[in-house]
Parts: C-alpha cells; structure tokens; sequence
C-alpha cells in the first residue's frame, strides 16, 4: 500500500516533464475523490486511457492506471464526445485515478520507449540530438553490426508482431535512430546523421519510396506496440519501490 502523492512524486522526479514542451498535460489527469492523499495498493499500466483499458483498470481492482496517452491534448474539443464522456464516466464513478506520462516516458535515457527498445535489441544507445530538446529518441549502436534481417526478426519478437519493414539500407545495420510512436518523417534527418535507419510506429504514404531514396531502412512496428515497454517498466518500478502490485494491460491495437 502506497499513498498516491508518493507515487506522483517518484514519476515526476524520474521523468522531470517540465523540460517537455508536451501535447497534453503529464501527471495526474483524474484525481480520485481522496486526491493525494489516496492509498493505493494496485497499479494499471497501459498504452492508452481506452474505455476497455479503463474498465479492465476497474476489474483489477486498480486505485491509480497509469499510461502513456492519456485522455487530455492540445487542440482537442473543451466540449466531451461520447467517446470521451464514457472514459470520464468510467473513470470517476469508480474512483480511479488517472495519470499519463507522454514525450517524457519516450525521452527517458533509462525507462523510456526508445531506450527500453534499444537495450530488448541487443544495442547500446545514446541520445539523439535531433529528435528534440530535449531529445526523446535514441541512437542504437549495434558492436557488432547486426544483419538487417537478423534485426527485423529481432523486432518482429519484441513487438509481437511483424513489423512494416522498408529496407533501402545497408546489409549490416550499426547505428540505428529508434523513436516510437510516429516518427517516419524523420528518414531525411536518418540519412543527414548517416544512420542506417530508423524504427518507429506508423509509417506515411511516402515512407518506402523515401526509404529507398535515401538509402537507409524504415521499420514501422505499430505506434502502440513500440510503445509498451516504458509504461511496463514504470509500473515495474512503481511495484519494487513502494510496494504496490502492478498489471499491465495490453491491447490488440494493430495501429
């Protein structure tokens, strides 16, 4: 059992938001009726605050879910949907609480997705400079170079799925820039670094093509599955530093 302040305190000293220019608030986005102050003895984590996450969060008997998108963004409606209403509803009529951790759970050089992505590969990773400031992707450093094939298997096991696999590059991949989620835009800033190529979630219209045309490899694994290592590894921590049971809820999101 731990109080939910506690909790809060630990993320945001580890994930320091407030060096993100973010989309949406970090933190604690739906209080419980007890705030702070709230015991808990049982975190959720998951990709997304989805109704069928929320209500699975109830299921367990969860007092905090903790994700990495969460209900709340920058040029969304003030005014609920029904989709967004229900969440909400669910939420507040059960009484858990609700917190998120977005580019900052990316960005983590320990936890986050690209790093915890990077280190499942096999490879030792470093900041990468143009993926933000701070930065929230990775430069993955493979000794020795890994064959491109070898690495989309390695992936394809990570992920749990067989990812896009867009291969311009070369036949040994050494360096690799990793940001999750929806990244594909970044192929000219790959090529630019000499990186021999990126892995990220979605890919665009023109991401085979520019692949190709850069000579460097685009492997799209789904934005939800190459977001699911840092949130586990927070509800991990959460679980070994305060003593609190952790469950990770995952979701069949091919996206």
């Amino acid at each position: 059992m731990a109080r939910l302040g506690d909790l809060l305190t630990d993320l945001d000293d580890l994930l320091e938001p407030s060096r993100y220019r973010d989309h949406g608030p970090n933190g604690l986005q739906v209080p419980p009726p007890d705030g702070a102050a709230a015991s808990v003895s049982t975190v959720v984590t998951a990709v997304s605050a989805d109704l069928a996450t929320i209500e699975r969060a109830v299921e367990l008997h969860a007092e905090l879910l903790l994700v990495h998108h969460g209900l709340f963004w920058e040029g969304t409606p003030r005014s609920l949907d029904r989709s967004s209403a229900a969440r909400l509803r669910a939420l507040l009529t059960s009484g858990v609480a609700l917190a998120a951790y977005h580019l900052p759970l990316d960005g983590h050089p320990g936890l986050g997705n690209n790093a915890r992505l990077a280190a499942e590969l096999g490879a030792t990773s470093t900041p990468w400079a143009r993926s933000g400031t701070p930065p929230i992707g990775v430069v993955a450093t493979f000794e020795p170079a890994l064959a491109v094939d070898a690495l989309v298997e390695r992936v394809e096991r990570i992920t749990e799925r067989p990812p896009l696999a867009f291969l311009g590059g070369p036949a040994e991949v050494r360096r690799l820039a990793i940001v999750s989620g929806a990244a594909a835009s970044m192929l000219g800033d790959v090529a630019a670094d000499g990186l021999d190529g990126l892995l990220t979630g979605e890919p665009r219209e023109p991401t085979r093509a520019t692949a190709v045309e850069l000579g460097v490899h685009a492997i799209c694994a789904g934005h939800h599955a190459t977001e699911t290592l840092g949130v586990r590894a927070l509800g991990d921590r959460l679980a070994e530093r305060h003593g609190v049971v952790h469950r990770f809820v995952g979701s069949a999101n091919p996206v």
